[in-house]
């Protein structure tokens, strides 16, 4: 379940090696979020973004997820979907027993915008 209705639109998920995978997604500039965050300069909130990479990790894992601890989060760039709306997520998925660990780089174009790591147990439905 998406938390943030059409935030943003999944474009592509490519394995590209063991348990490393490429998201391509969308954001959508006209959510209404942006115009409050911030007006006539649009910024994409890092909590949207820390959301996003767990739920685009819970789509290929078919797992829901809760976040546990964050060891290392670093926004590099601002995110304004107005001008880079096409977002990369390279995700490094270690999918322990009772936990995954998440590594991963989210770009624009070729602009580093987030590094960050994860963990998250696993959420028995």
């Amino acid at each position: 379940m998406t938390l943030l209705k059409d935030f943003y639109t999944t474009i592509d998920t490519n394995e590209i090696a063991e348990n490393r995978f490429v998201v391509t997604l969308a954001l959508n500039a006209a959510h209404p979020i942006f115009r409050g965050h911030f007006p006539n300069n649009p910024v994409t909130p890092g909590v949207c973004m820390m959301q996003i990479i767990k739920e685009s990790t819970e789509k290929i894992l078919q797992q829901p997820l809760q976040l546990i601890k964050l060891s290392n989060v670093k926004f590099m760039a601002i995110i304004n979907p107005e001008k880079n709306p096409k977002l990369f997520l390279e995700l490094s998925i270690s999918n322990e027993e009772d936990q995954v660990k998440v590594k991963n780089v989210t770009k624009f174009d070729q602009t580093v915008a987030l590094k960050f790591f994860g963990e998250y147990k696993k959420v028995k439905i």
